[in-house]
């Protein structure tokens, strides 16, 4: 089944745009597209029928985007949402209202479905266990070039430190995280598990642990993981916990 899609933004030219940008979504599709030209209109739509997503304009008249959001959040079974606005400033605020993403116009058909496509995956993952969803529903805020973006910690393959940086590798690409590797290994021990002391792995993602021999390091160890090439040296006082990620 495709995504039912809400639309608010109080510019009739600006909705109609969306909904042609939507119909052209393929992966995931869009079955079903409401509008609503301001808050009070959008809380009546969520109220009568269930929408997977909320596409939100920030600068609208009475009610502004931000508190929409906000009284969207305190909802039985709130539907994910997007902000799509032509200022750019609102970003940081958006991701601690736990925007999915922030879009700005002109609104790009590959960006729509990229964002569209965080949605749906943290639909499949609430879908399947309530474990699995709860993983998805906590993010990384990544600021990287002046624009935020939440990266679900499900889409998340390793976590290395480099420098005073982090790489957040996801199967799209990779980002680079202001913060702590021990913070992170600390806080989301349940997700992740450390194969060396600058590297953590999704415990869901290890597939095999590999003896390697180097002609100058001698006999080592690798983690193997689903969905890179790339090899994560372990050391020897994390294999057993390695070993254990991969019995589970």
């Amino acid at each position: 089944m495709g995504l039912k899609v809400l639309i608010v933004d109080d510019e009739t030219l600006a909705r109609s745009r969306l909904r042609t940008l939507l119909g052209d979504c393929t992966d995931p599709r869009v079955d079903a597209i409401g509008e609503a030209a301001n808050a009070v209109q959008a809380m009546e739509h969520v109220q009568r029928g269930a929408f997977d997503l909320v596409l939100l304009d920030i600068h609208m008249p009475g009610v502004d985007g931000m508190a929409l959001a906000g009284a969207l959040r305190q909802l039985p079974s709130p539907p994910h949402f997007i902000f799509v606005t032509a200022h750019a400033e609102h970003a940081v605020q958006a991701f601690e209202l736990e925007a999915v993403d922030y879009l700005t116009k002109p609104v790009r058909l590959e960006r729509l479905q990229q964002a569209l496509q965080k949605v749906d995956r943290l639909l499949v993952a609430a879908g399947n266990n309530d474990a699995v969803g709860s993983a998805a529903a906590e993010c990384l805020v990544i600021q990287e070039r002046g624009r935020s973006e939440r990266v679900p910690l499900a889409d998340v393959i390793y976590l290395k430190a480099e420098l005073k940086y982090i790489t957040v590798r996801t199967l799209e690409r990779e980002h680079i995280f202001d913060g702590a590797l021990s913070d992170l290994e600390q806080k989301y021990a349940h997700l992740f598990v450390r194969v060396h002391r600058n590297a953590l792995v999704a415990r869901s993602r290890v597939r095999a642990v590999e003896k390697v021999v180097d002609p100058v390091d001698g006999e080592g160890w690798v983690v193997r993981l689903d969905g890179v090439e790339e090899r994560l040296s372990v050391s020897r006082r994390q294999l057993p916990a390695v070993r254990e990620a991969l019995m589970i």
